[in-house]
């Protein structure tokens, strides 16, 4: 737009710009609406530098990790227009708050000893032989003392299969989260950050779990998983044996709700990958890449009565294919 344009007019295109980004996050947008965003979009080269300048907002988030980027774009949703308009006039509200709030809470993140990008992931060979794999945008610290072996993370999900080299064998071998400190007991294990929680998988031998708020220590064994907080650690429960997957880099699905799936799938792009409520109850079955996620998105459009819409690289909506849909179990 350029620097000649009368303020009331650029404040009517910032209007209509937030208007369009609202309705393409609706997920209800029609062939129709589509046919007219194009008019509107190539009306004048400033209706088409208007949309470019939503598109570069909505592309902030995606060099922030997934979960924060769903939660800033989800308050969007609670006064969209506004919270779109603030944005878009460049207002130090939705972007400013959640990539300064990221940047300074991830800063121990971004300078820890092993880390992974948003759909990256990576495998460790640490000092004692234990195996170490790190799942998509986490990061842990290593610390290896006299008196024990620690990891320390600060974001995401590992799986950790302990070494038993001679020098360090009588080392406990610890794992700290924010909500509490997991001691292995000879084992193989994951554990992801869930926000409030800590989730814990256990697959080989037992690991020990310690809230930081209590003095009460619980133990899960092979074939359980819990979840715990900094006070409390849930009854354990049965351990998803396809967890794990994701090391070989496919989410295998069975009867899963496509919202989980794609709740999932999000965890490996950046920006806002959305579920229309009127398919997140849809089961899915099926195998699908981690690596390529619109490889996944692809196969689920070929497979399923879904249509996929892009309003921008970050701003992904799944929603019914045709005006008549019902449900499929």
């Amino acid at each position: 737009m350029s620097a000649n344009t009368a303020p009331s007019t650029r404040q009517a295109m910032q209007r209509e710009t937030a208007d369009w980004l609202v309705r393409w996050q609706s997920g209800d947008i029609t062939d129709a609406d589509r046919q007219r965003f194009e008019r509107w979009r190539t009306l004048s080269p400033e209706h088409t530098a208007a949309w470019a300048r939503a598109e570069s907002v909505l592309g902030v988030f995606g060099q922030v990790p997934a979960e924060l980027g769903r939660q800033a774009l989800a308050r969007l949703r609670k006064n969209p227009r506004r919270q779109i308009l603030q944005a878009l006039g460049l207002a130090a509200t939705v972007i400013p708050t959640t990539w300064l709030g990221w940047h300074q809470a991830s800063r121990a993140g971004w300078l820890a000893d092993l880390r992974t990008r948003t759909g990256e992931q990576r495998s460790a060979l640490l000092a004692d032989g234990t195996r170490l794999v790190l799942n998509t945008a986490s990061a842990v610290d290593v610390g290896f003392t006299e008196n024990e072996r620690r990891l320390t993370m600060h974001a995401g999900e590992i799986l950790v299969t302990t070494g038993h080299a001679p020098a360090f064998k009588a080392r406990p071998f610890a794992v700290a989260s924010p909500h509490g400190r997991l001691r292995a007991l000879g084992t193989r294990f994951s554990v992801r950050q869930l926000g409030a929680s800590t989730r814990l998988a256990v697959f080989e031998g037992a690991v020990e779990v310690r809230p930081v708020d209590s003095t009460a220590a619980f133990v899960v064994r092979a074939g359980e998983q819990t979840d715990f907080t900094t006070r409390e650690v849930q009854a354990p429960r049965p351990v998803d044996g396809t967890a794990v997957l994701w090391e070989q880099g496919m989410l295998l699905a069975q009867d899963m709700p496509l919202g989980t799936l794609l709740a999932e799938l999000s965890r490996y792009r950046p920006g806002l990958l959305r579920c229309d409520p009127a398919v997140a109850t849809m089961k899915i079955s099926g195998a699908f890449p981690l690596a390529d996620t619109d490889a996944s998105l692809r196969l689920l459009e070929k497979t399923r009565p879904l249509h996929i819409d892009r309003a921008t690289p970050w701003w992904v909506t799944v929603r019914p294919r045709g005006p008549h849909f019902s449900a499929p179990g």
